[in-house]
């Protein structure tokens, strides 16, 4: 009658959840930042791959 309260296969999907909900909120919080960042780590790869040729 009460083996549902046992089972716990459930947790680790809403664990997963919450945790994927959090992620994508800081992303979005944060992606005027995150662009940024990158656009300047993608500059510095162009300048030190032009002289390497």
């Amino acid at each position: 009658m009460f083996d549902f309260m046992r089972e716990e296969d459930g947790v680790g999907v809403i664990e997963i959840v919450l945790i994927l909900v959090v992620l994508i909120g800081l992303v979005i919080i944060f992606k005027s930042n995150i662009k940024k960042l990158l656009d300047s780590i993608f500059v510095e790869i162009n300048k030190q791959s032009k002289e390497v040729y």
